[in-house]
């Protein structure tokens, strides 16, 4: 297939209104801070529209565009972007071009008719439906066994499916050819660890193994119970923190949530060493820069203790990000809906690209420091990472 027949192919499937959701991918140019870009349609005042979704390095911006109008925007996309992953009403496309822009088409026709969601800032459209009953959200008490969701733990239930939404975007980083090693460090309750393995082992196929590591005894032999009950044959809990696992020489995906201060930071560094592919991480009360900040251009916001401490969190934030970019990784800081009424609502995430930083990142990373006064624990955990 041509080129420019591969281009007026997929987008007649779109002008015929098949498109259920796309991911475009792979860009051109290493160097370009535009990653990917997501499609899906949406009706907007009652016309039809496709929305794009495009995730930069750090941020995401979207834009509606539509339809009539949604042929130039193609073009752009496929002179900027290389690989298109497609689901259609009636089937799935890959479709991968080489540099010379050889085309290379995949087709698998679906065995039924999918259906397509134009809802836009209406009904949210939940990865878990509200309306289906999960066996791991009946056992953990989020849902009834008719499948409705109850009452005082709705925020609970939208906190899993944005989780999920982060788990969905991970899957083009994750190994297809052989099991996936899943640690999750802090799992307390293990909402979300169950969570994580129904979506990727039941509603996608995967093969996975998953390890939740918390300190409380009591609440890993009741997770453990569970995972028996519901026939999570790979899922397993164990008691330990951190420092004290040593059980993996290779990791494909770790999640740290709420993990306290420099637990996070042993968690991300555990991870770049392990060369997981993709990090999932929430972190909580991050008091080592502000026990060390000592910057006097900036005592207008830090003579207030309740400004100091919120700097200091968003500060170290923002340095795990950079060192982390810094050593291989592709980094946003992204919202998350956390069920505590704090602040503290930021989520890591971190693909795994192995770019290397240049002289000029290292130079503005130190500056960076410096003025602040920090000295970060993670930093010194990946100091063999960033000579």
């Amino acid at each position: 297939m041509e080129f420019v027949e591969m281009k007026q192919q997929l987008f007649e499937r779109i002008q015929q209104k098949k498109l259920v959701s796309a991911t475009i991918s792979q860009p051109r140019k290493k160097s370009d801070t535009l990653k990917r870009v997501k499609l899906k349609p949406v009706e907007i005042k009652g016309q039809y529209h496709i929305q794009l979704e495009y995730q930069y390095e750090r941020i995401l911006k979207h834009e509606n565009v539509l339809l009539e109008n949604f042929h130039a925007f193609l073009e752009v996309l496929f002179q900027k972007f290389r690989q298109f992953h497609g689901q259609f009403t009636d089937s799935t496309i890959q479709i991968q071009l080489s540099k010379k822009n050889k085309v290379f088409w995949k087709e698998e026709k679906m065995e039924s008719i999918k259906e397509v969601s134009l809802a836009h800032n209406r009904k949210k459209n939940y990865l878990l439906e509200e309306s289906t009953p999960y066996p791991f959200l009946v056992r953990l008490g989020v849902q009834t066994p008719e499948g409705k969701v109850k009452k005082q733990k709705y925020d609970k239930f939208r906190q899993i499916n944005r989780f999920l939404e982060f788990i969905d975007d991970s899957l083009d980083y994750l190994p297809k050819d052989r099991q996936i090693r899943i640690l999750d460090f802090g799992s307390g309750k293990s909402y979300l660890t169950f969570a994580l393995y129904h979506y990727l082992k039941i509603e996608k196929g995967l093969d996975i193994k998953v390890t939740g590591l918390d300190l409380k005894k009591e609440v890993i032999e009741e997770c453990n119970k569970i995972a028996e009950d519901l026939h999570y044959d790979h899922l397993e809990f164990l008691v330990g923190d951190i420092n004290d696992y040593h059980d993996e020489t290779s990791v494909d995906m770790v999640v740290t949530l709420h993990a306290c201060d420099v637990a996070t930071d042993m968690a991300l560094a555990r991870a770049v060493k392990w060369g997981a592919k993709v990090i999932l991480s929430v972190p909580c009360c991050q008091h080592e820069l502000n026990r060390q900040l000592n910057a006097p251009q900036l005592e207008i916001m830090t003579q207030h203790g309740l400004i100091k401490e919120r700097f200091a969190a968003l500060a170290t934030d923002s340095i795990r990000a950079e060192l982390l970019k810094l050593v291989g990784y592709e980094v946003q800081l992204m919202e998350f809906i956390d069920l505590e009424h704090t602040p503290k609502n930021i989520l890591i995430r971190a693909y795994k690209t192995g770019r290397k930083a240049n002289k000029k990142e290292l130079e503005r990373y130190r500056a960076f420091v410096e003025f602040l006064s920090a000295k970060p624990f993670l930093e010194k955990e990946l100091k063999e990472y960033l000579s």
